[in-house]
């Protein structure tokens, strides 16, 4: 039977979750571990959400902790959660995505670990982050379930897994809980093994080091130090975190992109933030503009007061050619916007 089932939600996924959660049977034989997107600075009261909402009871994961059939583990801030060797697994690898906690990683790591004896549930969200994993999850034999991109709160996540991951069968969250019991009676590899044994707390010392080995075929599956690795062809293009070369990973569903420290990237999330990081640098810049025009009247006048009649001529010159820039940037800002 199915061992772990892997959810992954962003904006809008709190209450698909909690419909979820509703939906899932006292007696699953499943351990469940979800993903939600939430600032890195902001302690998360998921667990205590989901244990509200349904018959299953939920807490926040913890490194170390072994994974239990009939129970909910949400990942923690600012800490990517992987499972491996029957265990949960905590790290601060580099962010995917935008994101820590990712989906990604928990998907891929599910994948290696678990293959056909898992599920992967991408629900509600912005983007694209969980379809890279979805696929993997799918490729080692994994089954894959989305939120009805109709009814989620935001439709990018969603939509996207749809669109990249064929197998993938979308249902409203509400009925996610009874498709996983379905699916949990009817797994489509064979029976698991049993989850194994306890470990060594000494052997969890390193969150990447029990993936590494397994996850050979799969090289980008942990976030980790650059000599694990496996960086394709430099692109044009440089990471948004850490301004370092973005190197092109060829792959299904799609091309992602990944710098040397690790950071990862989905062509429509690094599409996104790019955008994100141009209208900051606009906005400085017309920031800047819009006090050099300043500087320029108050020289031009403290040239007035002192009679300095040409240098007060060229201050006012400089500010007036610096205002009309800074007018046209922010025209150009602005422009999307409604009058009022």
């Amino acid at each position: 039977m199915t061992d772990v089932v892997v959810v992954g939600a962003s904006a809008g996924g709190v209450e698909a979750l909690r419909a979820f959660a509703a939906a899932l049977p006292v007696d699953l034989p499943a351990a469940v571990v979800v993903v939600l997107h939430i600032p890195s600075d902001a302690p998360s009261a998921l667990a205590a959400i989901l244990d509200r909402a349904g018959p299953l009871p939920a807490v926040t994961a913890r490194h170390g902790m072994r994974l239990e059939h009939g129970r909910i583990f949400a990942a923690p801030a600012d800490h990517h959660v992987l499972v491996a060797d029957g265990h949960l697994h905590l790290s601060r690898g580099p962010r995917e995505n935008g994101h820590r906690p990712s989906i990604d990683p928990l998907f891929r790591s599910a994948a290696v670990d678990f293959g056909s004896h898992a599920i992967g549930i991408v629900l509600s969200g912005n983007r694209d982050d969980g379809t890279a994993g979805l696929a993997v999850l799918v490729r080692h034999g994994g089954a894959a379930l989305v939120q009805e991109p109709t009814e989620a709160l935001y439709t990018g996540m969603p939509q996207s897994a749809l669109d990249h991951v064929a197998p993938a069968r979308a249902l409203p969250a509400a009925k996610l809980g009874a498709a996983v019991a379905e699916l949990l009676q009817d797994p489509p590899g064979d029976p698991a093994d049993p989850l194994p044994d306890p470990v060594d707390p000494v052997d969890l010392a390193d969150p990447v080091d029990p993936l590494a080995a397994a996850e050979a075929d799969v090289a980008d599956s942990v976030p980790g130090p650059a000599p694990q690795l496996e960086l394709g062809d430099p692109s044009p293009l440089s990471c948004p975190d850490c301004d370092g070369v973005l190197f092109r990973l060829e792959g299904e569903p799609s091309p992602r992109f990944r710098c040397r420290v690790g950071h990862a990237w989905s062509p429509d999330s690094l599409a996104a933030e790019q955008s994100d990081g141009v209208e900051v640098v606009l906005w400085a810049a017309l920031r800047a503009l819009e006090e050099k025009a300043a500087l320029q009247s108050w020289l031009a006048d403290t040239a007035d007061t002192a009679n300095r009649t040409h240098a007060a001529r060229s201050h006012r010159r400089k500010a007036r050619r610096t205002g009309n820039e800074a007018a046209l940037l922010r025209r150009m800002l602005t422009r999307d916007l409604p009058e009022g």
